[in-house]
C-alpha cells in the first residue's frame, strides 16, 4: 500500500499551447505579415479595381448610381443584355481573328529569325542583332502615316484589320528579341547530335529546338496575343470608319458612350473583354514565366 501511494502520478496534459507557444505563434504571424507586408499591398492593389468592376456589373440600373459597394440584387441579366447590343459579337469575331491570327503569323515568322541569330555565325550578324534592337525603340507613331498611305492609298485596305494582320507575317521585333535570348540557353551539342544523324538546319529547327524551346514561344505567343486584344491604337487608325471591322477595345469605347449612365453594362462589358485575357494568362502562366524568366541568361 505504501508503493503504491508513494508512486508518483503522471501529470496531465495541458488544454491548448502554453503562453509561451502563443507568443511565439504571434510572433512568426507578425514575421510572416511584415516579411509579405509589400507583396499583400501589391494584390490587394490590383485584385481590389477588378472586384469593384465586377461587382458594379452585377448592380441594378438604379443602385450603380449610388455609392453601394455591393449589389443588393444580383442582377446577372447584365451580361446577357451586353451580348444582346448590335455589333458585340462582331467584335468579339473580329478581336479573336485579329489576335489569334496575328499571333500565329508572329510566332511562325519570328521563330526562324531568331533561331539564325541565335545559333548561325555569319557576316553582319551583330548589326542584324541591333537593326532588330532598333526597331523595339521605334515608337509605332512615328511611321503611322506612311504605313497609312501605303496601305490605304495604294492597297485600298483601309476599313479592315489587314494592315494590322499582314505585318505580322514579316516578324516581330520584340518577340525576335526575347526568343533569341532564350534560344541562347540551348546548348549547341544537341544542335551538333542533330546534325550528326543526318538532320539539316530546317529538320533540327523543327526536332530539336521548337520542344526545348515551347517556353520561350509561348511567352511570345502571349505578349503578341495580348497586344493584339488590348489592341486600340491600329484599330482606330485603320478600321474606324467602317463598324463592321470594330473590334473589343475600340468598340468598348464606342459602347460606353452610348451607355455613358448605365455603369453596370459598362462594367459588364468590360468585365467580357477582360476575361478571356486572363483565362489565358491563368491557363498559360506557368510556360510564360518560365519562358520570360530564362531568356537572357547568356548574351
Amino acid at each position: 500500500m505504501t508503493r503504491l501511494l508513494d508512486t508518483p502520478r503522471p501529470v496531465a496534459a495541458a488544454d491548448g499551447p502554453t503562453p509561451a507557444e502563443r507568443t511565439a505563434r504571434r510572433k512568426a504571424l507578425l514575421h510572416w505579415i511584415a516579411v509579405h507586408s509589400l507583396g499583400i499591398a501589391a494584390a490587394l492593389f490590383f485584385v481590389l479595381p477588378f472586384v469593384f468592376v465586377v461587382l458594379t456589373s452585377l448592380m441594378s440600373d438604379q443602385q450603380a448610381l449610388t455609392r453601394d459597394l455591393t449589389p443588393n440584387t444580383w442582377e446577372w441579366g447584365n451580361y446577357r443584355r451586353v451580348f444582346e447590343t448590335p455589333g458585340f459579337l462582331t467584335w468579339w469575331r473580329n478581336t479573336l481573328l485579329y489576335a489569334g491570327l496575328g499571333t500565329v503569323l508572329t510566332v511562325v515568322s519570328s521563330v526562324p529569325v531568331a533561331y539564325a541569330l541565335a545559333k548561325f555565325r555569319f557576316r553582319g550578324r551583330k548589326l542584324s542583332l541591333m537593326l532588330v534592337i532598333s526597331m523595339m525603340m521605334l515608337p509605332p507613331q512615328v511611321v503611322i502615316i506612311p504605313m497609312y498611305l501605303f496601305w490605304a492609298k495604294q492597297l485600298d485596305l483601309s476599313g479592315t484589320l489587314w494592315p494590322l494582320i499582314i505585318p505580322m507575317a514579316f516578324g516581330d521585333a520584340f518577340s525576335i528579341f526575347l526568343l533569341r535570348q532564350f534560344l541562347l540557353t540551348i546548348p549547341n551539342e544537341y544542335l551538333d547530335a542533330a546534325k550528326v544523324d543526318g538532320c539539316g538546319e530546317f529538320r533540327t529547327l523543327i526536332k530539336v529546338v521548337l520542344p526545348m524551346a515551347k517556353p520561350g514561344i509561348a511567352a511570345i505567343a502571349l505578349f503578341q496575343f495580348f497586344a493584339a486584344w488590348n489592341d486600340y491604337f491600329g484599330p482606330q487608325i485603320y478600321a474606324s470608319e467602317n463598324p463592321a471591322a470594330w473590334t473589343l477595345s475600340y468598340g468598348l469605347e464606342s459602347f460606353k458612350g452610348a451607355h455613358h449612365t448605365d455603369w453596370n453594362l459598362t462594367m459588364a462589358a468590360t468585365v467580357l473583354v477582360m476575361a478571356p485575357v486572363i483565362a489565358v494568362f491563368f491557363f498559360a502562366q506557368k510556360a510564360f514565366v518560365e519562358g520570360v524568366t530564362l531568356t537572357g541568361v547568356k548574351g
